[in-house]
């Protein structure tokens, strides 16, 4: 499996655990607020770390990491992504998986095979929005059979939406009923992209929604799914005056 980059700590990309982050180089969509775009094309990513590399750091990582967060890019687009997580599992660790849900009948390898312990899949917009946000076209049926396998309940999971501008209430709700019932739903933050080509196209730069949009959302979502997250915005959100 091809490794991009490695995050050797992170305290929130794993609920609750201590977890390292691998990254993989190659993604199929082309989300314009992605602040992992440097890894969607994969043939121009440089990757300096092997998996033998990375697998021999964990041993001696063991007892002061919980888990392992394979995420991207999108990493069921690698071969070698099942061996890999595997190996991880051998070791003792528990192994995280960050999807876009385009290749379900990866991921329903992956929970088949009993490597995965946790989730989270992106769902980018409600279904007529989908391509368009993703700057590519998605295919739908796959997107529904990537979250029917997460809520047969096999193995532990969230689903998330980052809240982009171009999201409304409307569109926001629209996902949470497609996602009835699910055991978690996580709105994440939307930071405007920061760079010279972001300055020339206006919906790259829009502000993001409000706090008392957000506040009446999540109360509508959490009539819809078991759990509704806020992701970020607890910290952007703190009034100036308040911070020491």
């Amino acid at each position: 499996m091809e490794i991009a980059a490695v995050v050797k700590c992170s305290f929130i990309d794993y609920p609750g655990k201590i977890a390292a982050v691998v990254f993989t180089p190659g993604c199929n969509l082309r989300c314009f607020f992605c602040h992992n775009r440097g890894l969607i094309d994969g043939d121009s990513v440089p990757c300096g770390t092997t998996q033998e590399e990375v697998i021999a750091w964990l041993e001696t990582r063991l007892g002061l990491l919980d888990a392992v967060v394979v995420s991207g890019g999108e990493p069921t687009l690698q071969p070698g992504l099942a061996a890999f997580m595997a190996e991880v599992r051998s070791l003792g660790y528990l192994v995280k998986l960050d999807t876009n849900g385009t290749r379900p009948n990866v991921l329903a390898l992956l929970i088949n095979a009993g490597l995965l312990d946790y989730v989270a899949m992106d769902i980018k917009a409600p279904t007529e929005k989908y391509d368009a946000v993703c700057g590519v076209r998605v295919d739908q049926c796959a997107i529904y059979n990537s979250i029917m396998l997460l809520m047969d309940g096999r193995v532990d999971y969230e689903f998330r939406t980052t809240i982009v501008p171009q999201l409304n209430r409307e569109d926001i709700l629209a996902i949470g009923n497609r996602i009835r019932g699910a055991r978690a739903y996580v709105l994440q933050l939307y930071r405007a992209i920061q760079s010279a080509e972001a300055l020339n196209n206006p919906c790259w730069t829009s502000a993001s929604h409000p706090p008392p949009w957000l506040e009446d959302v999540q109360q509508h979502l959490g009539q819809i799914v078991k759990i509704c997250l806020t992701r970020g915005f607890e910290i952007s959100c703190i009034p100036e005056a308040q911070v020491h």
